[in-house]
């Protein structure tokens, strides 16, 4: 079975949506707009796809126990990217040689993960 897509719902629709496209460098590959605001955003056709739907109140959609992951081939770099751009990523961290990832949260409260290795 295949994973079809991991829903966010935000206050922060359109911050949401730069957000995976910026960082994630996800595209929208659906858009229900203007009737709804919902996108459905993807790296490849037929991929998992991440469905951003704007709700006015919606609430921190983030916890501990809830994370979305990225493969990077540059975690050193995109995480100096967050930083120049005023987010606060976590320190890089590496449980191997061959391993390094750090965290940041999203603008609806998610936590993400970008892993090189």
């Amino acid at each position: 079975m295949k994973m079809a897509h991991v829903t966010i719902k935000t206050a922060n629709f359109d911050e949401e949506i730069k957000f995976y496209e910026d960082f994630a460098e996800l595209v929208i590959n659906q858009d229900m707009r203007p009737q709804m605001d919902l996108v459905f955003l993807a790296f490849i056709e037929g991929g998992t796809r991440v469905e951003i739907i704007g709700d006015p109140e919606a609430g921190d959609a983030g916890n501990e126990n809830l994370s979305i992951g990225f493969s990077t081939t540059d975690a050193e770099g995109l995480r100096q990217d967050f930083i120049d751009r005023g987010l606060k990523p976590t320190r890089m961290i590496s449980p191997n040689p061959h391993v390094k990832f750090f965290y940041v949260t999203d603008p609806a409260g998610v936590k993400v993960q970008f892993i090189e290795g």
